[in-house]
């Protein structure tokens, strides 16, 4: 019986865990080298040329900013409901002050929405669901 007991256990956990980890594999952190290779090369670049396949939307945020923490379950939702079409990338501001500084990251949380043509666009400070989606639809995926 404990035998059971612990096998039963054990999946429960690793199944808790498989499934966190496919949460969290939606929304990618992003540093300097990992940026360059997806976004755009900030020590190259002469001119905008977004590098990826999709449109992204790129969260500048900060560990212990409460709004920051509070918009993640919104760009987790955004990552899930439109996987396949965008991606969804973070950038703590603490930890690579040179990429926020490319986006003149002065307050957070701070959103940059990169379509596929064209020019960056960005928000700033706590947005709810809706508003994030409306950017989503009218200018990433138009």
């Amino acid at each position: 019986m404990k035998k059971l007991l612990l096998l039963l256990l054990a999946a429960v956990t690793m199944t808790s865990v498989s499934c966190k980890a496919e949460e969290k594999s939606s929304i990618v952190h992003l540093d300097k080298q990992a940026f360059i290779s997806k976004v755009i090369d900030i020590d190259q670049a002469t001119a905008w040329k977004y590098k990826g396949d999709k449109p992204c939307i790129i969260d500048f945020y900060a560990d212990w900013c409460g709004p920051c923490r509070m918009l993640t379950p919104t760009l987790e939702g955004i990552a899930k409901d439109y996987a396949g079409k965008l991606y969804v990338y973070k950038i703590n501001v603490d930890e690579d002050r040179e990429l926020a500084a490319f986006f003149g990251a002065q307050s957070i949380p701070l959103l940059i929405y990169i379509p596929m043509n064209g020019n960056p666009t960005k928000t700033v400070g706590l947005l709810p669901r809706e508003d994030v989606e409306k950017v989503v639809k009218e200018f990433l995926l138009k």
